[in-house]
């Protein structure tokens, strides 16, 4: 039954899809409510592609960890003690409890079961009450490592061996924002939530800035001019959408150090997302993100940074200019959790229907297009 309705699914992305972008309508209800296409996206998307868990610089001194779960399987991302990022299977090697929760800074991972402990290089150092065991030997135990991967600040992992690295995969997104030297953007906050809509929702609500005006109207709405909206056909692995700003707010500003960006780049805020759930605003002077994972189709996971642009480390009133931004921030997190929410209730309706999409919406229907050619890809 699941695979049947999986497959139902599966055909009505491919009929969303198959339509041009003139004649595009927004992806159909069930994508977003349907266990069955869930199970597949964990599969064949978040198990085969890179994930964020967030920004190097928050993992600056040995034994600074992350965790998360991805795909099923959960995951630390620890500095070693030479300077080396690395990630492993956050389960214990003897009962299989997990080890590190959350984020912080540990000198060795110790289990909170049995206190066997590993050191910062995945390798067991001790585990007591283990000698009369016959079969029991420390050197035999290590945990089992995941890929991990710094690109231009972020860190990305994955379960797949054999994912062409980040370097790779988004070369023409470094490229497209290298005036901005996002390698040297320092993460100042970092905050995890659980909303009740479907990730694709709030992927897309990202990826579009249609609904500024509307949406945000009590915060940055009134900012937002449609007609400066610029959205380019997608990449294969990637979208992105730009939006003049006015100098009201001076970090969003390149700084006057900054060299590298001239006219309007000096001005320009690229809203880059980067598959499958990676969405980054970079202004040339400050960064937020979100990196996305489902938990139920109407539960996702939000990893939520951001901060500024090393241009402006020096500066005074910077990191308070950044502090009201972040009060603003605030307020749209607020305003988009209650738009993305109301869209799952409305998707998950039985009248609902999609529409025809806007010129400004061209991300979401690329975005519609790479799920469709992830399905394919693991269907061939």
């Amino acid at each position: 039954m699941q695979h049947s309705a999986a497959l139902a699914v599966l055909d009505a992305l491919r009929a969303n899809t198959d339509a041009p972008f003139e004649r595009a309508r927004a992806m159909p209800p069930e994508l977003y409510h349907s266990e069955a296409f869930l199970k597949l996206e964990l599969e064949h998307v978040f198990a085969r592609e890179w994930y964020c868990i967030g920004r190097a610089s928050a993992l600056g001194e040995p034994g600074s960890y992350v965790t998360c779960d991805l795909a099923g399987q959960p995951v630390m991302v620890i500095r070693d003690r030479d300077g080396a990022l690395r990630a492993f299977s956050n389960v214990c090697l003897h009962r299989m409890s997990t080890l590190l929760h959350g984020r912080g800074r540990t000198r060795s991972i110790v289990c909170p079961y049995h206190a066997w402990t590993y050191n910062l290089d995945g390798s067991l150092r001790g585990a007591p009450a283990m000698t009369l065991n016959e079969g029991f030997c420390k050197e035999d135990y290590a945990l089992p490592s995941i890929r991990c991967e710094e690109w231009l600040g972020w860190v990305f992992i994955t379960l797949n061996r054999e994912a062409e690295p980040p370097s790779v995969r988004f070369a023409e997104v470094e490229s497209l924002v290298a005036g901005y030297d996002m390698t040297n953007y320092t993460e100042s906050f970092f905050e995890e939530h659980v909303w009740e809509t479907n990730w694709k929702v709030l992927a897309e609500n990202f990826m579009e800035s249609y609904h500024l005006p509307v949406c945000h109207a009590g915060t940055i709405g009134g900012l937002s001019k449609l007609e400066e909206m610029v959205c380019p056909p997608g990449r294969p692995a990637f979208n992105y959408h730009t939006i003049l700003k006015d100098d009201s707010l001076r970090i969003a500003m390149a700084h006057p150090s900054n060299d590298r960006l001239k006219g309007d780049e000096r001005r320009t805020t690229f809203l880059l997302a980067l598959y499958p759930s990676l969405l980054i605003t970079l202004t040339p002077g400050y960064f937020w993100y979100l990196s996305l994972h489902p938990r139920t189709p109407g539960q996702v996971h939000i990893r939520f940074g951001g901060g500024m642009s090393d241009d402006y480390r020096d500066d005074a009133g910077a990191q308070q200019n950044f502090t009201a931004l972040k009060t603003l921030l605030d307020a749209v997190n607020v305003e988009d959790r209650g738009c993305t929410e109301k869209v799952y209730r409305g998707l998950c309706s039985g009248l609902a229907r999609p529409g025809h999409l806007s010129h400004l919406e061209r991300p979401n229907y690329d975005f519609a297009r790479y799920l469709r050619a992830r399905m394919d890809a693991m269907a061939a």
